[in-house]
């Protein structure tokens, strides 16, 4: 019998960036699960140009109709251009987080996911992890 493939979370059909896949189903649940906050970090272009208010908002939590988001690391990258770091995953969740602040996505990319970069990797392109990385994300 094939080994059973499956991806580790989800991306959107109009979102670009990191998604992994295993046949490690353990890990996957590790990695996929909130509870164990595994780092995921977003480029996200916006409409309009988010403020200092819409910013700490971000950072804080911003409430939506599934509760409260957990707080998340924000850095502005350009007056429309954020960076932003959450360590939960729901659906549509940066989306939704940034809607709430009054700044809709207009492009979305997911460029790091639990330490692994897409440095190298062009875009549909794909990589087997060191098994340094695959002990690291265990861990983590």
């Amino acid at each position: 019998m094939p080994e059973r493939v499956v991806p580790v979370g989800r991306l959107d059909a109009d979102t670009t960036g990191a998604l992994l896949l295993t046949n490690d189903g353990p890990l996957a649940h590790r990695l996929a699960h909130p509870r164990y906050g595994v780092e995921k970090v977003y480029e996200v272009e916006v409409e309009g140009r988010p403020g200092d208010a819409a910013l700490q908002a971000l950072a804080k939590g911003v409430e939506l109709e599934d509760g409260l988001t957990a707080p998340s690391t924000v850095r502005r990258l350009a007056p429309s251009r954020l960076e932003l770091t959450l360590h939960e995953g729901r659906n549509r969740q940066v989306k939704r987080m940034l809607e709430a602040v009054g700044h809709p996505v207009r492009r979305l990319h997911r460029n790091r996911y639990g330490g692994l970069t897409l440095e190298g990797l062009e875009p549909g392109a794909w990589r087997e992890l060191e098994p340094s990385e695959v002990e690291r994300l265990r861990s983590a």
